[in-house]
């Protein structure tokens, strides 16, 4: 008799501590909702570096949407789940062999997107002037020679990795993965 006793009460304490785990889940898992990156259009497949720089040095993607989906498509959700965002980030490696590479574009952005909804930005700047006066991308300034002193190529491919931050308004932190694309550099 003891021994089922015993046996019960482990029994019970396991359910507990199950339980307490998937509700200290619930509270870290980005407040039930996912962000994602679910279209953009307008993203240049060659920058000439000294016409953006000519231009104010802003490299753009015409339009981005940032998904805001429900992680329980059958559950319910409430305002909460909206999620106001606040930054993204570019980061950079190269595509063409050279290991060089401008510094991460961080930059702070507003909006929200409600729960089961979108937000979308026009002309987002996935690189600045910062990127395009440092080395590699200053190399191919006319002024600096027109290729690149690592490679002696006259283009530079790099790859590009971007990605969203925001919080719902319940405050758990949630992001996008990042996506990745691919532009060239020339004079």
């Amino acid at each position: 008799m003891l021994r089922r006793v015993t046996f019960a009460a482990l029994i019970t304490v396991l359910g507990l501590g199950l339980g307490a785990c998937e509700s200290r889940t619930d509270k870290t898992d980005g407040g039930g909702v996912l962000l994602s990156v679910s279209d953009f259009d307008g993203l240049p497949v060659q920058v000439g570096v000294n016409n953006a720089v000519a231009a104010g040095g802003l490299v753009q993607i015409e339009e981005i949407t940032i998904q805001n989906i429900a992680k329980d498509p059958f559950g319910s959700t409430s305002q909460l789940m909206n999620v106001e965002m606040d930054s993204y980030e570019v980061t950079f490696t190269r595509a063409d062999g050279g290991s060089r590479v401008p510094p991460s574009l961080v930059r702070d952005i507003f909006g929200v997107a409600p729960v089961n909804g979108t937000e979308t930005y026009e002309n987002l700047p996935v690189m600045s002037l910062e990127q395009l006066d440092t080395e590699p991308l200053s190399d191919l300034q006319f002024i600096n020679g027109g290729f690149d002193r690592e490679t002696g190529d006259q283009t530079i491919l790099l790859n590009f990795r971007l990605r969203f931050f925001g919080r719902t308004l319940s405050g758990d932190a949630v992001q996008t993965e990042p996506i990745g694309f691919t532009i060239e550099f020339v004079p």
